[in-house]
């Protein structure tokens, strides 16, 4: 879980409760180290910054070209966006999801919201979303599946390993978006495919 800033003790409660050996990740090390990462909501450019400080953005980097399976939500689906509008200046994109992605693109604070989302990979029933400060996914490559749209725009994507998010499930209490993205990587784990690259990053 990269804990910079944001919902990390949150999702670590999460990861906790649906299985994982979930810990704060802060360190270039520990990113070189993990099977997988979480990154949290928060704000974006705060984050972005934060990784710079840190030294961070190398090793996440290099990690993310090695294949290093991902969970985001809402700041941590901006990071990792292609291309990121009304961001800051320097507003860091990590390029793993092949996204458009605009900030803040339902509105201030007072604009967030809660809707039940239709998610079939989930099986039968909703999922409660919570939507606050969120982007807007305004536009995606041809590899990214979307698996949950709210009034026609994506917010549940998937792209290869990466599960991304624009909404909170962190704060529901349902933890089968995380127990979803665990078993994935329990999976990757257990096929024997060659491992996210490890290692010192260039």
């Amino acid at each position: 879980m990269l804990a910079l800033q944001g919902d990390v003790r949150e999702h670590l409660a999460a990861f906790d409760q649906a299985g994982a050996e979930a810990f704060p990740v802060r360190t270039a090390e520990e990113i070189l180290s993990v099977h997988a990462l979480a990154l949290p909501g928060g704000e974006s450019s705060t984050l972005s910054r934060l990784i710079r400080v840190f030294g961070l953005e190398a090793p996440l980097r290099h990690r993310l070209a090695g294949g290093m399976p991902t969970f985001s939500t809402c700041a941590g689906t901006i990071l990792l966006s292609r291309e990121i509008l009304d961001g800051t200046a320097d507003q860091l994109a990590l390029g793993a999801l092949d996204l458009r992605t605009r900030r803040n693109g339902y509105g201030r604070q007072v604009d967030s919201f809660e809707c039940d989302l239709d998610l079939p990979l989930l099986g039968s029933g909703t999922f409660r979303a919570v939507f606050i400060r969120a982007p807007v996914i305004e536009g995606c490559g041809p590899g990214v599946e979307v698996l949950a749209a709210h009034e026609g725009r994506p917010v549940a994507v998937r792209q290869g390993r990466h599960l991304s998010f624009t909404f909170h499930p962190e704060m529901t209490g349902d933890l089968r978006l995380h127990r979803l993205f665990l078993d994935g990587v329990g999976e990757l784990l257990e096929s024997g495919a060659p491992l996210p690259a490890e290692g010192s990053a260039a």
